[in-house]
């Protein structure tokens, strides 16, 4: 299976120093557990687009879909943090999740 193109971001985002904490002391560092869309503060009417992408990454049949689901969920994340809708940290909450469930996911379609 081809890697994953759509996360050419994330390695930049860690080299810049930034935490990368779960913001429940109650979850797993562990790859096993997923970080749920629902534990991040997001502004009103964001939420179920959020969460509808992050179903679509967990329920792809496909690399591709896989793939398809984890750029619209980049792009997704990218344009609300363009927009200054969201901060940095909940932006990073969001690619966390987004790369933690692509990354089950993968796991399980191998």
């Amino acid at each position: 299976m081809a890697a994953r193109k759509w996360l050419h971001a994330l390695p930049a985002i860690r080299r810049k120093g930034t935490c990368h904490e779960s913001p429940s002391p109650h979850l797993s560092k562990q790859r096993g557990v997923r970080m749920s869309i629902a534990q991040i503060s997001l502004p009103k009417g964001v939420g179920p687009h959020a969460e509808k992408l992050f179903d679509a990454i967990t329920q792809a049949s496909t690399a591709d879909d896989l793939n398809r689901a984890g750029g619209k969920a980049e792009g997704f994340v990218l344009g609300l943090e363009s927009a200054k809708a969201i901060k940095s940290q909940v932006a990073e909450s969001l690619y966390v999740a987004y790369d933690d469930a692509a990354s089950q996911r993968a796991t399980e379609l191998a």
